[in-house]
């Protein structure tokens, strides 16, 4: 009985102090068998000492830094490694075991001590060098959708991935992990643009491997097509001797527009396609009930044919286009396109089809002797507006709210700065305008208000909601007749506030000096409002809004 405990205790050593254990149980079993007395030590006296010690590493060739640790040795029943790294305490194992452990690309001294029976031990230490193999194959995809990019990557031996998307806002690297071929990252840009996008492969060790790639994000072109968003990709396609950029208007240096030339000897049917390859991101809804699109239209001369031609972008025989002629030259107008009247000899209306693209072609028939046209505000005709009438709120979506600026005034239609609810017009007194700059309430036509103020004894009041940059500047408001300019009123008044709405009074009984005093027989359907009056303009802003009679 003793001998076989004895044997156990012996394989299964592998303790510092095995030999005071050994002892303190010997003690235990001479007292509890009776029929046996053990006392003979001898052999471990006799027992060998630890020699040859040492171990076998094997590094897992997958980057994952996983060693496995077989230590090994002569007459030792127990060994202790230190590991080398940051791990504090050494870890104890026994013979003929192995250890698995972690770790980082680096060189580490692991020391491998074996332990005796006798307590003697022998330390060794052994070098391991841990080094991960660099990524292969790095293949990465990339996608856009508007402002949105897509990223997906693999590459062999990779387990990490740093992308750099190219913007201001990513000049830091955004890490991320991918575990599965098809898993993507994205990222939407602030603002449209052309950026290179580097995609960086990570082991775990030094050697990276990296893709860089160029990609342009912007918002594909959709209806209304106003040229006014620089997100917005408004790519051009020209064909048949075309040449077109989209460029400042002849009218309006504040608005944006496309501009054509017809170079000499282009073909008759040189046009322009408004957009990319793709055309437009919503397909426009043409059918009998709903058939006309506008567009406004800058020409050299009356009478020339502007043909529209809408199509499907995976289908050019799946296309309907018709012709207008042009009534002015050298100034705007807009000409509306029913394409329930399609050009002779091509394709009649399809609701079923898809229309989503869209060309446009100046002086339809004639080669190009280098004419210049300009366009803007492509859009589905809605109906005709209304005439601008008093009270003026800039909310009704019926109604013209056209401005017609001079002196250097630059008017829109705008959100109210403080409610956003609300639709306010927007004036700037632009740098160096006249002192006399000021906006009409009325298109381009001057036709004025629908119906005149009331021609009355007593001179009108008029009210104004204005929102001025600072106190104290004059505000003019003037009334006169749209036909005979000659007949009018005008007077002014100071703001008082600064940075928020005020309601400005303006009595017509107080005509300004040296202007007509109010006439009950003159027709009053017109009106003039002028903005830090007397002053040349500095570039300060204006809102005004609810232009009412008292």
């Amino acid at each position: 009985m003793k001998s076989s405990i004895i044997n156990t205790i012996i394989q299964h050593k592998g303790q510092r102090g095995s030999i005071l254990c050994f002892f303190a149980l010997l003690a235990v079993l001479s007292d509890g068998c009776k029929k046996d007395h053990f006392t003979d030590t001898s052999f471990v006296s006799s027992s060998a000492s630890v020699s040859k010690a040492g171990a076998m590493f094997t590094i897992t060739q997958d980057n994952t830094g996983l060693v496995t640790i077989t230590p090994s040795g002569e007459g030792a029943v127990s060994y202790e490694i230190a590991l080398g790294d940051t791990t504090k305490n050494p870890v104890s194992i026994a013979p003929g075991a192995s250890l698995k452990h972690v770790y980082a690309e680096g060189t580490y001294q692991v020391k491998i001590t074996g332990h005796d029976l006798k307590g003697g031990t022998l330390s060794v230490t052994q070098p391991l060098t841990v080094s991960y193999i660099t990524p292969q194959n790095l293949k990465v995809t990339l996608s856009t959708s508007n402002l949105t990019v897509s990223v997906s990557a693999t590459a062999k031996y990779a387990t990490f991935y740093k992308i750099y998307y190219g913007d201001s806002l990513t000049s830091n690297p955004i890490p991320f992990t991918q575990t599965l071929a098809g898993v993507t990252v994205t990222h939407t840009y602030k603002n449209a643009g052309t950026y290179v996008v580097k995609v960086i492969a990570l082991s775990g060790g030094s050697e990276t491997a990296q893709v860089l790639d160029t990609i342009h994000v912007a918002n594909q072109i959709n209806l209304p097509v106003t040229f006014e968003d620089p997100n917005t990709d408004y790519t051009l396609g020209d064909f048949g001797g075309n040449a077109s950029v989209i460029t400042t208007d002849p009218a309006n240096a504040a608005n944006h527009v496309l501009k054509s030339v017809k170079t000499p000897g282009a073909q008759v049917w040189a046009g322009t396609t408004i957009g990319s390859a793709l055309g437009f991101a919503t397909p426009v809804p043409l059918k009998a009930n709903a058939s006309k699109m506008s567009v406004m239209v800058y020409s050299p001369a009356a009478g020339l044919d502007i043909k529209l031609k809408m199509e499907d972008h995976n289908n050019g025989a799946h296309s309907v286009e018709t012709d207008v002629l042009t009534t002015k030259a050298n100034q705007w107008e807009t000409l509306t396109f029913d394409f329930t009247q399609n050009a002779a000899g091509t394709p009649a209306l399809n609701a079923a089809w898809i229309y989503d693209k869209a060309s446009i072609f100046y002086d339809f028939n004639n080669a190009g002797t280098g004419s210049v046209f300009y366009c803007d505000n492509l859009q589905i005709a809605s109906a005709p507006l209304t005439q601008i009438n008093l009270p003026v709120t800039f909310d009704l979506t019926t109604v013209d709210y056209t401005m017609s600026d001079f002196g250097g005034n630059t008017s829109t239609l705008v959100v109210d700065p403080v409610v956003s609810t609300n639709h306010v017009m927007k004036s700037i007194k632009t740098n160096g305008a006249a002192t006399y700059a000021g906006t009409t309430m009325s298109a381009a036509a001057g036709l004025g208000f629908l119906t005149p103020v009331p021609a009355t004894a007593t001179p009108a009041k008029m009210t104004v909601r204005v929102y001025s940059p600072a106190i104290g500047l004059d505000v003019k408001l003037k009334l006169e007749d749209h036909a005979a300019g000659a007949n009018s009123v005008e007077t002014d008044v100071l703001t008082t506030k600064a940075g928020q709405w005020e309601t400005l009074t303006f009595d017509f009984s107080h005509n300004a000096s040296g202007t007509p005093a109010w006439n009950q027989a003159f027709r009053y359907d017109k009106a003039s409002i002028f903005f830090d009056f007397g002053n040349t303009g500095t570039g300060a802003v204006f809102y005004w809004d609810d232009v009412y009679i008292l």
